[in-house]
């Protein structure tokens, strides 16, 4: 094969990759589809139960606890400009979209994690497919999370969790490696087991450096939702996606501000319950 022909036979080879997989694992796809789905109609159910300002007090109430009063007030006005603006049932969508990609991505990256902190090996193994995933440009993954689920939700936190996944899994693997050599020491000394090592000892030296890793991947979750606007995800990002196809240019303006609001809210909420974290170790 001449080096003119490969990029043609190498673009056919993936299409045929994705038709196969398509063809053969329809069914999987399809309940992975659903079962995305679901989580995420489940979470929204939940958020729209609640009147929108109960839900800008509660986190008000939460954010006061965790970073203050200041930034409290903060929250509650921010969350009710959301509402006045008229893009309340867009904002908690795209607050469901986050909330469940970050939850799926944290219960696959912290056990890894966990895994990769005690088994150096591990941790070798893994990099080079984290590199890859943090180095591509998120877009890039709707892709072929169209070919496999269609359009529409389940494409959007199948994409959003393989970019919130590497930051949670990276200070979750650093954060068990950082436990001192000296209280490692003593706990063999002491005679403990190896899963009271873990709790008692490893876990709350690392539980900074995964609360990081969870602030970290929130916010990548939040950049890769906006994203996902162009397949249907609902939410702000389809909002601005929308308003950009139509130069609707005050509802895409709103929509961005809705977004940094969300964010800052959130980046704050998980700021403050690391600070909490730390503070009780010491």
């Amino acid at each position: 094969m001449s080096i003119e022909n490969f990029p043609d036979a190498f673009d056919s080879t993936v299409d045929t990759g994705l038709e196969w997989l398509s063809d053969n694992g329809s069914g999987l796809f399809d309940a992975i589809n659903d079962v995305l789905k679901g989580a995420y109609e489940s979470q929204l159910w939940l958020f729209n139960l609640t009147p929108y300002y109960v839900v800008a007090v509660l986190i008000a109430l939460l954010g006061w606890r965790l970073a203050g009063l200041r930034f409290a007030i903060i929250a509650l006005i921010g969350m009710l400009f959301c509402a006045f603006i008229g893009l309340w049932p867009e904002t908690m969508g795209t607050l469901a979209l986050v909330v469940v990609a970050t939850l799926l991505a944290l219960l696959v990256a912290i056990p890894l994690g966990v895994l990769a902190g005690l088994l150096p090996r591990l941790d070798r193994i893994i990099e080079p497919a984290l590199d890859l995933v943090q180095t591509m440009p998120p877009y890039i993954y709707l892709l072929p999370a169209i070919a496999l689920l269609g359009y529409g939700t389940g494409t959007a936190l199948l994409a959003t969790f393989v970019v919130a996944l590497p930051p949670a899994f990276r200070l979750t693997s650093l954060g068990i490696r950082m436990t001192p050599n000296e209280f490692i020491e003593l706990g063999n000394a002491s005679g403990v087991t190896g899963w009271q090592m873990f709790l008692k000892i490893r876990l709350p030296f690392a539980m900074p450096s995964i609360m990081a890793g969870i602030n970290q991947s929130l916010m990548m979750a939040f950049g890769m939702v906006v994203i996902a606007g162009i397949v249907g995800s609902g939410g702000l990002g389809e909002t601005i996606y929308s308003a950009i196809r139509t130069l609707d240019i005050a509802k895409s303006i709103n929509g961005a501000i809705a977004i940094v609001i969300l964010t800052m809210v959130l980046d704050r909420l998980a700021q403050g319950a690391a600070t909490a974290q730390e503070g009780k170790r010491l």
